[in-house]
Formats: C-alpha cells, sequence, structure tokens
C-alpha cells in the first residue's frame, strides 16, 4: 500500500511540476474531422478534364508541394493527406465532389478549388456545413464577403480589381482607344466586365463593342471577326487558356493588330503563348503578381532559387514556364503557412481566424513587393499587380506596382 501510495504521490508531483512549467504534454489540442496526431486532411476539387483542364497544372503543383512538407516532417509533426478530385470544370460535378470530400473523406477544409462558377456552387453548402473553402483559385470578388460567407476567401487578386487597373491603364496611355472586349459568359467574364466598366467610369463609351461565348463552344474565331469588324483599335480578351490562344491565333490569321490585353488567369507563357505561337504574341499586354518561372532575371532570386529546388526534385515532370505551376506552388505554401499558425488547435473554426490573420506574409513565388494581408474584414488575400509586355519568349513587367484598392 505505501508503495502505492508513494508511486501516486510521485505522479502528482510530476503532473505539479509540469502544470508549473507549461509542460507541452499537457497542452490542450483540438481537433475537427480531418484532423488528429499524426494526420490534416485537405479536400481539393481540380478540372483535370474538360474545357478548363489546362489548370490541372495547378492541382499537381499543390500535391507536389504538400508531398516536400510531408517529407520534412509534415507541419507540427503532422502529415497532409492531400485529397483531390477531377470536377471537369461542371458546377454539379464540383457539388457531388464537394460533398465527397466533407462528408464521406471528412477533410478538414477544401482548398484551392478552381473556377468562378463551380466554387459558387458549393459555397453556401461549405458556409451551412461550417467547413473552410479556402484560398479559392478565382479572382471573382465575392470570395472577399466575410459578413455574408465567413467561411469562404478567396486567394489571387479580384478580377474586378485586375480589370481597374487595364481601365488606369488605357485612359493613361490610350485616352481615344476604341475597345473591343470578348468575355466569358459566366460570372468570370462578367466580374470582368463589370470591372473594366467601373474603371473606366465616365470613359465607358471607350468600349465600342463587347461580345461573349460559351465555354461549350469548340471556337471563337466568329467572335474575334465580329470585334475586328467593329474598328476598334484594342482587344480585351477576358478567356480562360485555350480560348486566349484561339483569339492570338485568330487576330494573328484576319491581320487583326490591336493592342492586346489578355487576362492573368492566361498569361501563362507554357499554357497560353507558345501553344499559340510565340512570334503571333509579341507585345501582348497583361498584369501580374507573380514571378515568371521561364524568365532568367529571377535565377539568381532566393525564392525563385527554392521553387527550382522544388520541381528538380518533387514535380520534375512540371513545365516551369506554366503560371499554374509557380501559382500552385504560392497558394499551397499559404496553407501551410495558415496550418502552421494553427498550432494544436486544428479546428474549422481556428483555420479561419489564423487565415484571417496573414500579415505581409510574402511566398517565394510572389513578385518583390506583393504581400499577403488578411484581416476579419478582408478576406482579399492579394490587392496589388504590376503591368507586363510579351517581348522575345518572356514577359517585361514595367511601371510601378499598382494597388487594385479604390482610391490608390
Amino acid at each position: 500500500m505505501t508503495v502505492v501510495r508513494s508511486q501516486v504521490a510521485a505522479i502528482f508531483a510530476a503532473l505539479a511540476l509540469c502544470t508549473a512549467m507549461s509542460c507541452p504534454a499537457l497542452a490542450q489540442k483540438k481537433y475537427d474531422s480531418g484532423a488528429s496526431d499524426t494526420e490534416i486532411k485537405i479536400g481539393n476539387i481540380m478540372p483535370y478534364s474538360g474545357p478548363a483542364s489546362a489548370y490541372a497544372a495547378i492541382g499537381k503543383a499543390e500535391e507536389a508541394y504538400f508531398n516536400k512538407v510531408n517529407a520534412e516532417g509534415g507541419i507540427n509533426g503532422r502529415k497532409i493527406k492531400f485529397i483531390s478530385y477531377d470536377d471537369g470544370y461542371s458546377p454539379p460535378k464540383t457539388v457531388e465532389q464537394a460533398r465527397k470530400l466533407v462528408e464521406s473523406d471528412g477533410v478538414l477544409l477544401i482548398f484551392g478549388s478552381l473556377g468562378t462558377s463551380t466554387n459558387g456552387a458549393i459555397r453556401k453548402y461549405m458556409n451551412e456545413k461550417k467547413v473552410p473553402q479556402l484560398f479559392v483559385a478565382s479572382g471573382a470578388s465575392k470570395w472577399s464577403d466575410p459578413k455574408q460567407y465567413p467561411w469562404t476567401m478567396g486567394w489571387q487578386p479580384s478580377y474586378a480589381s485586375e480589370a481597374r487597373i487595364y481601365a488606369k491603364y488605357l485612359m493613361k496611355e490610350k485616352p481615344d482607344a476604341k475597345i473591343a472586349v470578348l468575355y466569358q459568359n459566366d460570372d468570370f467574364g462578367k466580374d470582368y466586365l463589370k470591372g473594366l466598366k467601373d474603371g473606366l467610369g465616365p470613359k465607358g463609351s471607350m468600349i465600342t463593342m463587347e461580345d461573349s461565348y460559351d465555354t461549350s463552344e469548340p471556337a471563337i474565331d466568329e467572335h474575334v471577326v465580329k470585334l475586328k469588324a467593329s474598328g476598334a483599335d484594342v482587344f480585351i480578351s477576358i478567356t480562360t487558356p485555350k480560348f486566349a490562344a484561339q483569339a492570338i491565333k485568330k487576330a494573328a490569321e484576319i491581320n487583326w493588330h490591336p493592342v492586346h490585353i489578355i487576362s492573368n488567369v492566361s498569361a501563362s507563357v507554357g499554357g497560353v503563348l507558345e501553344p499559340a505561337g510565340i512570334e503571333i504574341s509579341q507585345g501582348i499586354l497583361s498584369a501580374s503578381y507573380t514571378k515568371d518561372g521561364s524568365d532568367p532575371q529571377w535565377n539568381a532570386d532566393d525564392g525563385m532559387k527554392k521553387f527550382y529546388n522544388f520541381l528538380a526534385q518533387y514535380d520534375p515532370k512540371a513545365n516551369k514556364l506554366d503560371a499554374g505551376v509557380v501559382f500552385g506552388y504560392a497558394a499551397a505554401q499559404t496553407m501551410v503557412k495558415v496550418l502552421q499558425m494553427c498550432g494544436d488547435e486544428l479546428t474549422h473554426e481556428n483555420v479561419m481566424k489564423q487565415a484571417a490573420s496573414l500579415k505581409d506574409f510574402e511566398p517565394d513565388t510572389l513578385l518583390p513587393g506583393i504581400k499577403i494581408n488578411t484581416a476579419p474584414d478582408n478576406f482579399a488575400p492579394i490587392e496589388q499587380l504590376q503591368m507586363m509586355r510579351f517581348k522575345g519568349r518572356k514577359w517585361e513587367l514595367f511601371g510601378d506596382i499598382i494597388s487594385s484598392e479604390i482610391g490608390h
């Protein structure tokens, strides 16, 4: 009996000492579904097939980055289990896959799923379930609406913000422009068009013609011919990669040489400009917030050295010219940062709390001077871009970093 008493006394003494010293073993761990002492389950939905399959490179780069993190010991000792499903860029399929991830796979969160209409289809469901829909891979403005949708957050600059920058540029550099706009007939295209019109303000009459296309169309040649006939000398192509490449080809084929601006989502050298033709892509304008993996000016850059080493070791088949690879790396790096900030409290609520507490975070592949900042009332992590022009085989940045916030 005395032995038992002395053992109990020793245990209580050890516990008292642990408490006094804030013993880590007694630290409170909190988990929601998808998290444990050993694992963090992250869900993802990508168009690995269908009209937007050029973006599949993003999901593959993210998976490779999480493999790197796991190989280096994981996050606070936990390995990431990345479950990524194909939705073919079809909203009903996205709904099906989101339900599977949340209800069958039991993920902690859904991260980086691609597309405006596709994410729009699951936003209400994710918020009703109170499962984070984090760092949506779409620039729609609606992902920054913390009051209405506190479980949904975007990542990249919004399409409307980017379009406002093009409007500012044109009003300054080509105030007499006649602008023809080709836009995708969905939330993505309409958001951009609204941003452009907001940016032009009273100068909205600079737009001489606007024409929309559906992603189900095999080609957009007729639209480009129609826009040329409007007499426009500026062509703004609000298109996803497949259609952006078609528009570049068709404009060259019909000998139309306007000032050609393409949306950032289609500014990939490997995914758009090479397939369209490097020669006919010369002089095209866009704006960016990420470094160009094909540009030798970044060879000595510390962040890009890490990126190139990552590709060599974990994603050797990836095309470093594909902007989607650079995007996926930076988005995954941001996700890892948030999970690190969560510590041992891996709950849905704390994930969103930490995601809304990012301060001046600089992923390796973002342009110098562009930083990620969020707050409980600001779910728009990146709000800066820089104009660029395609020359030779690469994009050349010009001008200053521009804040897309109104009044800046």
